[in-house]
């Protein structure tokens, strides 16, 4: 735990929100005591509802480090992670998490994701966003071939 890379990420919360990018959030990641990615809160200015802070900064970190695999980093958020960021966080196997503000305080400033972090735990038919599913047999087959292919990359 390093309070420095903790202050970067509040300062570029403030600083890119302040300059116009989106909303109040940052996050660099770290690898062997150093900042490999930064990213700010882009989502207004690029049209983008995944250009979170985290989101961007693995998407930096991973273009550094040439792989999608950031296994032995770690992530300094000035914010605790939505469910989207938090499951990028997961997907890059960052090994841990340090966060400023929690979800209590984004809600206050009005970034309230309680609503996805209940429905996320429903199964698919019971979420409010109806959805349906087609043709399972035939999608199958793309799984089928995964498992056959002999040079996949696993992830």
């Amino acid at each position: 735990m390093n309070e420095a890379f903790m202050r970067e990420a509040i300062a570029l919360s403030i600083e890119k929100m302040e300059a116009g990018a989106g909303g109040p959030f940052g996050a660099v990641i770290v690898k062997d005591g150093n900042v490999i990615g930064r990213g700010w809160n882009c989502v207004t200015s690029s049209n983008d509802p995944t250009a979170h802070a985290e989101v961007m900064a693995i998407r930096d970190a991973c273009a550094t480090l040439n792989t999608f695999d950031l296994s032995g980093c770690e992530i300094y958020a000035s914010c605790e992670p939505c469910p989207m960021c938090l499951s990028a966080i997961y997907w890059a196997r960052l090994n841990h998490l340090y966060f400023a503000a929690d979800r209590n305080a984004a809600a206050d400033a009005g970034f309230d994701d309680e609503m996805i972090y209940r429905e996320i735990s429903k199964d698919w038919k019971n979420r409010n966003l109806p959805a349906g599913q087609l043709l399972p047999a035939e999608a199958q087959e793309a799984f089928e071939r995964w498992n056959k292919k002999t040079n996949r990359t696993p992830y």
